[in-house]
């Protein structure tokens, strides 16, 4: 098997922007409790910030982590969360059935993710809460004194406005199992009023208005078209969510489930040109995508069979948990190789989308369908997916280049897709040539053959692989080396035939001459 990617650096898909490589953390599980915060712990720092944790969560190189929710923060009053810790009272979580402590709160989280160098994208209640908590939100972080909600940030211990940028107007609206789920007219006219009041507070915000989340749901896509309507010239970002589930659809529809991906990105793409061709004012205002959930999901802890399960769905079933626990320990996904290769693949599609996609977050960070996963003994573990999503953080930078595809394809539920799928990006600050390649063929070896004109000879100076014999290998406590990625020797290579092992995705750096 061969495919030939061609490229001519005048012709580029875009810039990738560093909130492409971002993440999101929800108080759901044991994402926040015992992931990030753990206090009274050896392995915590003074304030109960795990140290393992922010040392793993630095080294991701992350652009923004959505907090805090999520289906959480639909029925979330935040205010429950901020002053003296022993004042905070125990509140029933309605989306996930647990019990919140409230022990850590808007403050810690905004402590938590400056010292591990990243910044806060925040999600307000617009399911149970009212648009004047929501500003009441901004003024509390972003004012910065003299009023009663930044005078109390004062008083509880944070002389300097956090000036968080990026908000988001809600979370998965149009769905039946979210708090307050209301119809997309009733949204848009909440969603306007919210960020009205929100700019009002702070007019250089950045607002994220709450898309079509899923394709199975009726409403897909006219939710869009409805709400953009009316919120076009308020908002600067669409939001969009996407998991992928190995629901019995064979490996190779599986691995090649980047191009659902692929697809639904454009979808939203094409309502946003919709909207945009109905402004009178603001036509030449280009909003972008913010991919604010997407991994695999395989609902190991959830009963249901597929996603399309979730059309009607008013709460969820769990498996591993009692209703009305303390941060239970749920949808605690244990990750494949398959399950990698599958997350490597949706990464190279988000950079081939890097014209409409600006934010994207994969969810979650910790523990609840995460690539980190930690113990209460103190241990922590990167699952397979964390690979891909590391690589490409620290090398999916740059201008990713417009492909010209050809060779060997095959049949999938998707259609004819070519047996490689690659990225390719131009780093003109270190001048090289850095590519992604995910190889579907499952059986054999397949070989890539790169030209690009206009950038002269190219010489391979790095292939990292991850890949196997036992797609369903998964690293563990007791094995966390089981999956990892393998640098290959590149003495000999050619960038006109690259072997790429079977089942495998890929990293090659190339230095341009």
């Amino acid at each position: 098997m061969k495919s030939t990617y061609s490229y001519d650096k005048l012709f580029k898909i875009g810039d990738v922007d560093p909130k492409v490589w971002s993440s999101f953390t929800e108080h759901l599980g044991r994402s926040i409790y015992g992931g990030i915060y753990d206090p009274d712990k050896d392995f915590s720092d003074k304030d109960g910030f795990r140290e393992d944790v922010k040392k793993e969560v630095k080294n991701l190189n992350l652009g923004v982590i959505r907090y805090p929710g999520g289906n959480f923060v639909s029925n979330y009053n935040w205010k429950d969360g901020i002053g003296p810790k022993k004042d905070r009272k125990k509140t029933m979580e309605f989306a996930w059935s647990s019990i919140e402590t409230n022990q850590f709160g808007i403050d810690d989280f905004c402590q938590w993710a400056e010292e591990v160098g990243v910044e806060p994208m925040i999600a307000v209640n617009l399911g149970t809460g009212d648009i004047r908590s929501a500003a009441e939100l901004v003024e509390y972080c972003n004012h910065d004194h003299g009023t009663y909600w930044s005078d109390l940030r004062i008083k509880n211990g944070h002389r300097k406005p956090y000036n968080i940028k990026y908000w988001c107007l809600g979370n998965e609206m149009e769905g039946d199992w979210q708090a307050g789920h209301m119809s997309a007219e009733d949204y848009a006219k909440k969603a306007r009023e919210a960020a009205k009041m929100m700019k009002w507070v702070d007019k250089s915000i950045k607002l994220v208005a709450c898309g079509s989340s899923y394709e199975m749901l009726p409403t897909y896509l006219e939710w869009d078209r409805i709400i953009m309507k009316s919120l076009y010239p308020y908002v600067d970002y669409i939001s969009t969510h996407n998991y992928n589930m190995n629901s019995n659809q064979g490996t190779l529809n599986f691995l090649s489930s980047w191009k659902q991906l692929d697809q639904h990105i454009k979808n939203t793409k094409n309502a946003l040109n919709y909207a945009q061709s109905l402004q009178k004012k603001d036509r030449d205002k280009d909003i972008k995508i913010c991919l604010d959930e997407w991994n695999v999901w395989n609902f190991q802890d959830i009963k249901l069979d597929s996603l399309d399960d979730l059309n009607g769905m008013t709460t969820f079933e769990l498996t591993s948990a009692k209703k009305w626990e303390e941060h239970p320990a749920i949808l605690q996904e244990k990750y494949s190789l398959l399950d990698a290769l599958t997350v490597g693949g949706l990464g190279i599609t988000i950079l081939n989308n890097t014209d409409t996609v600006e934010i994207a977050c994969l969810a979650q960070l910790l523990n609840v369908i995460a690539p980190i996963t930690t113990n209460e003994d103190g241990q922590l573990l990167k699952q397979t997916i964390y690979y891909p999503f590391e690589l490409l953080s620290k090398y999916g930078r740059g201008t990713v280049l417009e492909p010209q595809v050809t060779g060997d394809t095959q049949h999938t539920d998707y259609g004819d897709l070519p047996v490689i799928e690659s990225a390719t990006i131009y780093d003109s600050d270190k001048n090289q040539v850095k590519v992604f390649a995910l190889n579907t063929d499952t059986k054999n070896t397949s070989h890539l053959s790169l030209n690009i004109a206009n950038l002269g000879d190219l010489k391979l100076t790095k292939h990292v692989t991850l890949t196997g014999d036992d797609l369903e290998a998964r690293d563990t406590f007791d094995e966390p080396n089981k999956v990892i990625p393998k640098d290959l020797d590149v003495a000999d290579s050619d960038s006109n035939d690259i072997t790429l092992p079977k089942a495998s995705w890929n990293l090659l750096v190339f230095d341009v001459k």
